[in-house]
């Protein structure tokens, strides 16, 4: 015990170097990255506390079958050295699969920032079973800052799990095959990639990209400018999971539109028909408009009755999914945010960091 704490004093004094605020990682050294998140969590109790750097140089950090890593501090800022450079791995085995079991981080503070990096959860979804959910950021907190953050999973690969949150992703890349962006909160993607994975080992099936739940915040699910790649698996923009769930898609480029489904969303309620689900301006890789000038759902779900096993009742919700220009002209970050700003809270940041990553080089 008395050997672990003086390693991580010893630590504490190595990476805070010249810079109270910065603390630097040594390059593939994950017990150093795990010690440096504990210290940052302390440091920065209190929600008023001065912004924390933690940089991260490009290597690979495998934490193996640790999961929930908490960040419980606020506003701190994990700066790996590239997006696809640094990687931050864990590997939850199959029988502990869950969408609350499975994170690589649980963030539980406000103000937390994540830049240039890849959060891949390796759990071996195709050897799952029924469900395979891998999450690689749980998202608890509030006011969070993804830029240029790669997640890597199958299923629930990002899942914003505070129904009074709010978060922005900015040039971040997503990963999946099922709900695999997903949970509460108003959540805005921003010129994101987002790729739909094999849904079965040898590409059949169907993917959904949302599953939100949004009823308590007034957004919801936001994709701006965002780009769907395709690899194999037909998909589906998202589908409902609970409440009065929103998910707007503004300005999609489609690089396979023969994969989206018909519907375009899953008129198939997991636990609600009641939605507000919206599309505007998508058009293919080539920039031509092919958003239909109408597509009208009709989503349905089926109930078993609680007395009777043997008597369903099926509910029905028709709704037209294609936004008018003035409807879409409402979705704004100030609108959707107020007096945050994440969009210059990013170019803010980008300046302070392109000087400190300077001493990673």
């Amino acid at each position: 015990m008395k050997r672990n704490l003086f390693l991580i004093v010893c630590l504490w004094a190595v990476l805070m170097m010249q810079a109270q605020e910065v603390m630097y990682i040594p390059k593939n050294d994950v017990k150093a990255l795990l010690a440096t998140i504990e210290i940052a969590n302390k440091k920065n109790a209190e929600k008023d506390s001065k912004p924390l750097y933690i940089l991260i140089p490009d290597g690979f950090y495998d934490l193996g079958g640790t999961v929930l890593t908490k960040i419980t501090g606020h506003n701190i800022a994990l700066i790996g050295q590239s997006m696809e450079g640094t990687v931050i791995q864990n590997q939850p085995d199959v029988k502990n699969e869950g969408i609350s079991k499975t994170a690589i981080f649980q963030n539980r503070g406000t103000g937390n920032y994540f830049q240039d990096l890849t959060l891949k959860n390796a759990l071996d979804y195709y050897n799952a079973g029924a469900a395979g959910r891998a999450v690689t950021l749980q998202d608890k907190g509030t006011r969070t800052i993804c830029n240029r953050v790669r997640m890597l999973s199958y299923q629930d690969t990002y899942y914003s799990d505070n129904d009074q949150g709010v978060h922005y992703l900015q040039d971040s890349e997503i990963h999946g095959t099922v709900d695999f962006v997903c949970g509460d909160g108003d959540v805005w993607f921003e010129h994101c990639k987002i790729v739909t994975e094999k849904r079965t080992a040898d590409g059949s099936g169907r993917n959904v990209i949302a599953a939100p739940k949004t009823s308590k915040t007034k957004w919801g699910y936001i994709f701006n400018r965002c780009t769907v790649e395709n690899i194999v698996s037909n998909f589906e923009y998202a589908r409902g999971w609970n409440g009065t769930p929103h998910c707007i898609w503004l300005h999609t480029t489609l690089l396979t539109p023969e994969r989206l489904n018909p519907t375009r969303f899953d008129y198939h309620g997991m636990n609600t028909v009641q939605n507000d689900f919206k599309e505007y301006g998508t058009v293919d890789g080539e920039g031509h408009n092919i958003m239909p000038q109408t597509n009208v759902v009709m989503f349905t779900m089926t109930k078993k009755s609680k007395e009777d096993a043997n008597v369903t009742t099926t509910e029905n919700y028709q709704v037209e999914t294609v936004m008018t220009e003035g409807e879409a002209a409402r979705y704004t970050i100030g609108n959707v945010f107020g007096d945050w700003q994440p969009d210059k809270i990013i170019k803010l940041t980008e300046r302070k960091v392109k000087k400190l990553l300077k001493r990673l080089k």
